[in-house]
């Protein structure tokens, strides 16, 4: 190992060479609190960035062992450390130098939500960051100074700013492991007490913008508060006001297993209350206004999804038959519909386990919703080939415990099959379960159930190895995420922004590289999709995101990943355009 004196000097002799020359500099480096490793130097100025890990002395550091005393609170801690050591380096760094990528530093420390991520590790004796940094350039001649002045004296900067117990905000960090702690107490007992959601009282739903994951900040934002009828009481671990780690009980909306249909009028909250939900299988940074918004993990966000690769999916419960006889059985499309895209999109959720359906009127198919008495009398049902989800859903909850909360402002036929019926008024919840059910009773539709047979069992589908492939040209493995809603795999770019519950590119990274490590070790042909993605979750779990660099090497820089749900990594898989699968029978 190097001195910090030997890496100095060596950047300031590279000054006016070819950029090529930074090659010379890839290894370790002692500096007086840490040491620096430089696992990959950049081709050239325009290329992905040199990836460089930061490691320092748990002894050095001084953060006390209670943060990462369990799994969740080492997540916590983790992330909050990734969310500080890119707070220092936007105060320290001083921006671009050069052409290209110079100049940059950056670590993946994400957005709203809290990921188990590669930024931050922590080892038996150490804790590690892991950095971007593009070395400066002037054209293809390095500037050895502004290096010298990025890695000797803005690193040791940033080590101080943010991976130093005695220098950070210590009752911030504790209070942000503290509420992620909050949140999966609150998530694991939400089964046990009948329920699928949880809206913490004083929760802020609306976000800044249509584009933006930031609450909104106004003085007349309206914060949530659950009707006395559908209020429920949780015990969680810490405080939620402070730091003071003591033990709190939380109130809030609690939407209970079954069937909910969130009604209102036009801009009162129903689809910003769904929205909501469908993040809430993460656990929110504090401040959010929705880091109390919990939902079951295996909650899915569907929605009908035009033009999209449906392969070998049992729809028949759905969608009975095709016009000339063709069988749906085993469906398979390159240029789906609404009603069959979103038809496949439940099937395939409940291949791999969801349990509880989320479904916005605004985003579905209205023809795989609903069919009223009056078009039920013009186009009857022989000539229809649709059972509505509106005749299924009850079925659903009754026969395989699946639930189901929907935002349906058109239609009030589904109050005839809702356990629960929510009116926001204003961004508040009501609970109007009661009388929505009188109104079906005053009211009844004329409509006829267009359920012929019951709902099979979900048939599991296997997919051939031979049909994924990330390979492009000279490369075994050519894997982009050009956002978090699209991936390029190979030849073929996956488009996932029908997959709404994908948070942040880094996860998309990690699917695209999760596919490409089962094509290698566990598409045999064999395995279903189900033990395909249960197979990558538990390698996981043991041997972390690591495990998904596509050059893996113990102790080097894996790449920026975040963990994706089990749910998104087979939504990327249905959706690959080349993917070819048989039935398991």
């Amino acid at each position: 190992m190097k001195s910090y004196s030997d890496l100095r000097q060596h950047l300031l002799r590279l000054d006016g060479r070819g950029y090529k020359a930074y090659k010379d500099f890839e290894g370790s480096y002692d500096f007086e609190m840490f040491t620096l490793f430089i696992d990959h130097v950049q081709g050239d100025p325009f290329a992905e960035p040199s990836k460089a890990r930061i490691r320092i002395l748990k002894s050095v550091a001084g953060f006390p062992g209670h943060l990462w005393n369990n799994k969740v609170r080492a997540v916590a801690f983790r992330d909050f450390l990734a969310r500080t050591v890119r707070s220092a380096i936007r105060t320290v760094v001083r921006g671009n130098r050069g052409i290209g990528k110079s100049g940059m530093m950056a670590i993946d420390a994400g957005g709203q939500e809290v990921l188990e991520r590669t930024a931050v590790v922590l080892g038996d004796e150490w804790v590690e960051a892991r950095i971007e940094i593009g070395l400066p350039a002037r054209g293809r001649t390095i500037m050895g100074k502004q290096a010298e002045v990025m890695l000797c004296q803005e690193i040791p900067s940033i080590v101080n700013q943010a991976l130093r117990w005695e220098l950070i905000s210590q009752p911030a960090c504790r209070f942000f492991v503290d509420q992620v702690e909050n949140f999966f107490s609150i998530q694991s007992q939400l089964a046990e007490r009948g329920l699928v959601a949880f809206v913490a009282d004083g929760a802020v739903l609306p976000r800044a913008s249509g584009v933006s994951d930031y609450p909104l900040e106004t003085t007349q934002v309206i914060k949530c508060h659950a009707p006395d009828s559908l209020s429920v009481s949780f015990m969680v671990p810490h405080s939620i006001e402070d730091s003071s780690g003591e033990m709190t009980i939380v109130r809030g909306l609690g939407i209970p297993c079954g069937v909910t249909v969130i009604v209102g009028g036009g801009y009162h909250g129903k689809s910003t209350l769904l929205q909501a939900l469908q993040r809430g299988v993460y656990p929110h940074i504090p401040l959010d206004g929705r880091e109390l918004v919990v939902v079951l993990p295996d909650a899915v966000k569907i929605r009908a999804e035009d033009g999209r690769r449906i392969e070998q999916v049992d729809i028949s419960g759905f969608i009975r038959h095709l016009p000339q006889g063709g069988s749906t059985k085993t469906f398979s499309t390159d240029d789906a519909s609404g009603s069959t895209s979103q038809a496949a999109g439940i099937l395939e959720a409940l291949e791999v386990g969801a349990r509880v359906l989320l479904l916005d009127e605004d985003t579905s198919a209205t023809n795989f919703m609903l069919r009223d008495a009056r078009m039920q009398a013009l186009v009857q049902s022989a000539h229809e080939p649709i059972t509505p989800f509106l005749d299924r859903v009850r079925e659903l909850y009754e026969t395989y415990g699946v639930s189901t909360i929907l935002v349906m402002g058109g239609c009030g036929d589904y109050f005839d099959v809702a356990d629960t019926v929510i009116m926001m008024d204003e961004f508040s919840p009501l609970d109007v379960t009661t009388e929505a059910h009188r109104v079906a009773l005053r009211l009844p539709s004329s409509r006829q159930c267009e359920v012929s047979q019951p709902l099979l069992p979900i048939v599991p589908r296997v997919p051939q190895g031979d049909s994924v492939s990330a390979a492009k040209g000279r490369y075994e493995a050519k894997i982009v995420a050009r956002s978090y809603h699209e991936l390029l795999f190979g030849h073929e770019a996956i488009d996932l922004i029908g997959v709404e519950q994908l948070v942040d590119v880094s996860q998309t990274r990690a699917i695209g590289q999760a596919l490409h490590l089962a094509t290698k070790n566990l598409m045999n042909g064999m395995r279903t999709i189900k033990e395909i993605v249960d197979c990558l979750e538990k390698l996981i779990d043991e041997q972390g995101l690591d495990v998904l660099a596509p050059f893996y090497s113990p102790g080097r820089h894996p790449g920026n990943f975040s963990r994706p749900r089990k749910f998104e990594l087979a939504a990327a898989l249905n959706r690959l355009r080349t993917v070819r699968m048989r039935q398991k029978n």
